[in-house]
């Protein structure tokens, strides 16, 4: 359980000063172009969870995801056998960015964003995000691939 407590530490860490420095370089709703018309870095402050739904019910977020995370330390616990180890590795990240914004919701009342994509979608997003994306994508990977693979085997 220590290498899965550094690895979540570490993107916790690389998620909240990333934070940090966004909030302490720019002003809420600037924007500092990094590849003109493609992508910048804007400073935005999402009062609700993915796409900025669900505004102002940052205390039920909070207890959401404190029982989130209650259960996936259960499930860490439980798949500690090399055969998982994409399963959990998707924990972990999805972990990290619960606790990255969770963070921001608890100590400022909102999440800070800042990733601006134009030529891709219109939503501004942050490290905890993209934590949360690669988590969920590598659990889409595992479920289609290799969880599968041992329902076939404990069919035959």
């Amino acid at each position: 359980m220590f290498i899965e407590i550094i690895v979540i530490v570490t993107l916790v860490l690389i998620d909240q000063l990333s934070k940090l420095w966004i909030s302490s370089n720019l002003l809420v709703g600037s924007s500092q172009p990094i590849i003109n018309n493609f992508f910048a870095l804007t400073y935005v402050q999402n009062r609700g969870i993915a796409f900025g739904m669900f505004f102002g019910y940052v205390w039920v977020f909070v207890v959401v995801t404190v029982v989130f995370l209650v259960i996936i330390f259960y499930i860490l616990r439980k798949i500690r056998s090399k055969k998982y180890l994409l399963c959990r590795i998707a924990v972990l990240f999805i972990t990290s960015g619960a606790v990255g914004n969770l963070i921001d919701r608890a100590f400022r009342g909102y999440v800070v964003d800042f990733f601006n994509f134009y030529g891709i979608w219109s939503y501004v997003f942050n490290v905890a995000d993209v934590c949360i994306n690669i988590g969920a994508g590598l659990l889409i990977i595992y479920f289609i691939f290799f969880d599968r693979q041992k329902k076939d085997k404990s069919e035959k």
